[in-house]
């Protein structure tokens, strides 16, 4: 197996427990080196840190596996699987959840969502692409399910240098699967969704609003299938209303309402343009809920993106009710919460809105956080409340 030095003093942030390596922290980044290759990193003395895989072709060269000089076969795979299921297990996660979160779970690249006896798979990375194999067998071993799609279509694939593709690899699925979550009964779509079909990061959040939503008229922007909408009716808001720009999603929306049997009106609209029509029409509502996709794919777009999310949160902020409730969400890894939280008051200013901050949450527990990796948290839910 090849080995790969890193500079001097550069060994740091590897050794307090942070799983990447940088292309500029290496002394001498093999010419020849493919793609997904694995390899053993030592210090500049030739100390042993960990073993990973490398990409010459990304700022992110080497991504470590394990600290241990080991192999990285299917039982290595399957203990940290097991690992991983043992935790959602405990924490009560029922049947549904995202099973691997990629660095959280000691597997960087590697995304696995459980969808009761389905899985959907992203390897989003070269080296997780090359173990695919490995992978599938022992997900196959710890779960055993009836079927397998494989969601190899993220952005994060083409900064590796791979192929889109989306496949059965085992069973079959015919259109969208059945799942419950937090006691709701949702239809996702697994093949053309966004992501993998569902967004389970939410779960612990979307619980929220069971202080806040009773009585009042709720807004949920970007509703996709609908899991905010209908918790907010499941809790007893007076009226909820959705808006998406894609007609699959609200139509999924309205069918997972009628598997439940609750009260929500779905529009296809853009949203940017719908608040502004809202606004308008001199609409208001008690709470407004902001679940953007990432508006964000790198570092030099930040600036652009954090328009965008002005831009919704000062037109919620004047669709609100006195008193009335935001819950404003950013799943953008390059806005951290401070920026998301100077640009909350920047929108606010703008808005002539005063806000009072009750609550910051992040992602749901299925999705852990490395503490040593601050990358790894990547989403901000912040509770607002209008004056």
């Amino acid at each position: 197996m090849r080995t790969i030095k890193l500079k001097k003093r550069e060994e740091r942030r590897l050794q307090r427990g942070h799983p990447w390596v940088f292309s500029n922290e290496i002394e001498d980044l093999p010419r020849d080196a493919q793609p997904g290759e694995l390899v053993d990193v030592t210090d500049n003395r030739g100390q042993f840190l960990g073993r990973g895989y490398l990409n010459p072709r990304s700022l992110i060269a080497c991504r470590i596996l394990t600290r241990q000089q080991e192999e990285t076969d299917v039982p290595f795979f399957v203990s940290r699987i097991r690992r991983a299921r043992e935790l959602r297990e405990r924490l009560g996660f029922g049947r549904s959840y995202r099973a691997v979160f990629s660095e959280g779970d000691g597997i960087p690249g590697l995304i696995v969502d459980k969808y009761e006896d389905v899985l959907a798979v992203q390897c989003s990375t070269a080296g997780i692409d090359r173990l695919t194999k490995t992978i599938l067998a022992a997900l196959d071993e710890v779960y055993a399910p009836s079927a397998i799609v494989l969601r190899n279509d993220s952005g994060s694939r083409e900064l590796e240098g791979l192929a889109l593709d989306v496949s059965v690899v085992k069973g079959s699925v015919a259109g969208p699967v059945r799942f419950e979550e937090s006691g709701l009964k949702y239809r996702a779509d697994l093949l053309e969704g966004q992501k993998t079909g569902f967004f389970f990061d939410q779960r612990e959040n979307r619980q929220a609003l069971a202080a806040l939503v009773p009585g009042l008229r709720t807004l949920d922007c970007f509703c996709y299938v609908g899991a905010w909408a209908l918790s907010a009716a499941r809790f007893g808001a007076s009226e909820v209303m959705g808006i998406d720009s894609s007609e699959r999603a609200i139509s999924l929306a309205q069918a997972n309402a009628g598997l439940n049997g609750l009260a929500a009106k779905f529009v296809v609209a853009d949203v940017f343009d719908e608040l502004r029509r809202l606004e308008k029409d001199r609409q208001r509502f008690g709470c407004i809920i902001l679940d953007p996709p990432a508006f964000v794919k790198s570092r030099a777009k930040v600036r652009e993106a954090l328009k965008g999310y002005k831009e919704i949160n000062l037109r919620a902020l004047r669709l609100l009710e006195p008193g009335g409730f935001l819950v404003t969400c950013s799943c953008s890894h390059h806005i951290d919460l401070d920026l998301f939280r100077e640009m909350l008051i920047d929108a606010s200013w703008s808005a002539g809105r005063p806000v009072r901050l009750l609550e910051e949450r992040s992602q749901a527990r299925d999705h852990p956080m490395l503490l040593a990796a601050r990358e790894t948290q990547y989403l901000k839910c912040l509770v607002l409340q209008a004056q």
